[in-house]
């Protein structure tokens, strides 16, 4: 009988943490989309010019093959550029060892689009999205910019940048089916809930600042 009352009440517990949990990450995601109404365009016809376009990290090769994610958001801002809707274009990714490299494989696809290198600039501390929208503003001088990135990533990038006093609108990759990368959108709900911790509870930091190089417009 003890044993049943033990079960009972962890099975109790255990159902109410399930339900503590679900609110949070409701809410937490409710609380992040929520930040990125109006701040989101789909056509370079319709979006104001900025003086920066973000772009933030994606691998270019995923399981053997090209990354999707990765070419969206590489036409995207080559888009911005070539419709003079902003002068440069700042790529921000992870270079953690030798051999991964995403600043410079976007840096080389924005070029054979026809952007002009001298207006590509490299964050190669762009570990996370955090560490790219902070860097861009403490590291790069940027105070209002474009972020370029897919439609599920956009509204997680811009409530961290509204939370940084980043001035920031974005601009969004043509979504890819759901079907492509299922397991993307799952995670992203955690991301956002994630990300409404390191703002409003743990205040995380990047993982790496260092010297100021400030874009010159």
């Amino acid at each position: 009988m003890r044993a049943k009352r033990v079960l009972k009440r962890v099975g109790i517990i255990t159902a109410g943490l399930i339900a503590v949990a679900t609110a949070f990450c409701v809410l937490s995601n409710r609380s992040v989309i929520g930040s990125a109404d109006g701040k989101i365009f789909t056509s370079t016809e319709s979006i104001p010019s900025e003086p920066v376009a973000l772009v933030l990290g994606a691998a270019p090769i995923f399981a053997g093959r090209p990354n999707a994610f990765f070419q969206r958001r590489i036409d995207a801002a080559a888009k911005l550029y070539h419709a003079h809707k902003v002068t440069k274009v700042l790529v921000s990714g992870d270079n953690g060892t030798v051999r991964y490299d995403e600043p410079t494989a976007m840096c080389a696809a924005l070029v054979k689009l026809g952007v002009p290198e001298k207006d590509i600039v490299l964050d190669y501390a762009g570990f996370r999205t955090l560490d790219s929208i902070v860097r861009a503003k403490e590291i790069f001088g940027v105070t209002r910019c474009i972020i370029v990135t897919d439609d599920f990533h956009l509204p997680r990038a811009l409530y961290i940048a509204a939370s940084k006093n980043l001035k920031a609108i974005g601009y969004q990759t043509e979504p890819l089916p759901r079907r492509i990368s299922p397991w993307t959108y799952v995670r992203e709900v955690g991301a956002r809930s994630q990300a409404w911790i390191d703002v409003n509870i743990t205040h995380r930091q990047p993982r790496y600042l260092g010297r100021q190089e400030p874009i010159q417009i």
